[in-house]
């Protein structure tokens, strides 16, 4: 148990570590403070179930409670700001409300009813493991997007070993209870979080802020292209010049297999040398221009605009209007309206 407990501060004092350095970095405030609070909430976790602390009988440890079992929503909410993915509100204040009502109940069973928390352990346990899972698999399936293969491998890797490192825990606590106590499963725990939480700082501690987040500093395209650079260019615009980017679920893998190049090159020519910071933002550039155009063209008027997001390779009407408001700040609908609008009338 001292070992155990010597691993845990170990592991907690390095998340500290990293709460600073990413708290002094570029990226945007939300991303930051989504990381800081997740890294905080696995220190709180660390230290919130080691015996010899015996936190539940100091005033800290109702805070440290609540961050500890924020975990897995933190994450949740991590990975999708990370990967740029719209964050759905009501399930974001659902899973708040319940993470809550969970920790109230935990609360009011350990200093008031002296009952164990079933019902709120399995609610609890239910949802966190919901929302790891659906982060792995975001992580999963988005991690081909980013055109930065550093920063790419990061960010599947970090929610991949923090999603994993929590399934584990929600499956011992399910199996053994909050309190569990076996010395070997939680010393192995313990020793397991340290090495990865070793690896995350070695990386964080020794990188520049782009491993988060750079969408306000792609850069910038450069003019001359090497020859040959200038060939698979070339083979770029052709494809572009077929609509190849209509295509429904396009990924930048099938992409190079189609123009026979190795992917990290084409990443390198569209990131370095085109300035799109990810892939998404490359398909949706010449998907929007082309959305454009259909929306004012008058031999369009009538085609429906879910009719237009699925030919331009959308899967739903959803992700087609919010890449087309944050290129023209309008709505597909309201462009058309005003492309089509008679001067002097409303």
């Amino acid at each position: 148990m001292l070992l155990d407990t010597c691993l845990r501060l170990l592991a907690a004092g390095q998340l500290l570590l990293i709460v600073l350095v990413v708290g002094r970095g570029a990226a945007p405030w939300r991303i930051r403070g989504v990381t800081m609070l997740l890294l905080v909430g696995i220190a709180a976790y660390l230290a919130n179930v080691s015996p010899l602390l015996d936190l539940w009988r100091s005033p800290l440890w109702a805070p440290v409670q609540l961050a500890s079992q924020s975990v897995p929503l933190l994450l949740w909410l991590f990975t999708h700001l990370l990967l740029e993915r719209p964050v759905d509100r009501r399930v974001l204040i659902a899973s708040a409300v319940a993470v809550v009502a969970c920790w109230a109940d935990f609360q009011i069973a350990i200093h008031w009813t002296y009952r164990p928390p079933v019902a709120a352990n399995i609610a609890f346990h239910l949802l966190s493991a919901a929302l790891t899972l659906h982060a792995i698999w975001i992580a999963w399936r988005e991690r081909g997007d980013d055109l930065i293969e550093r920063r790419r491998m990061f960010r599947v890797g970090f929610v991949l070993l923090v999603g994993i490192q929590a399934l584990g825990v929600i499956i011992a606590e399910s199996w053994y209870g909050f309190a569990h106590t076996d010395g070997w499963l939680m010393l192995a725990q313990s020793a397991g979080t340290l090495v990865s939480v070793l690896l995350m700082g070695a990386v964080f501690l020794s990188s520049n802020g782009d491993l988060l987040f750079d969408a306000d500093a792609a850069p910038p395209p450069r003019p001359a292209l090497s020859p040959a650079e200038q060939v698979l260019n070339g083979k770029l615009e052709a494809a572009i010049a077929a609509c190849v980017y209509r295509e429904p679920g396009l990924g930048i893998g099938a992409l190079a297999e189609r123009l026979e190049v190795p992917e990290h090159r084409l990443r390198a020519l569209i990131n370095q040398r085109l300035g799109y910071r990810n892939f998404s933002a490359f398909l949706n550039a010449h998907r929007i221009a082309d959305a454009r155009a259909w929306l004012s063209d008058p031999a369009k008027v009538a085609l429906p605009v879910l009719t237009i997001a699925m030919d331009l390779g959308y899967g739903s009407l959803a992700p087609f209007n919010r890449a087309f408001r944050d290129a023209t700040g309008q709505t597909p609908t309201d462009f058309r309206r005003a492309a089509f609008a008679v001067p002097g009338n409303p």
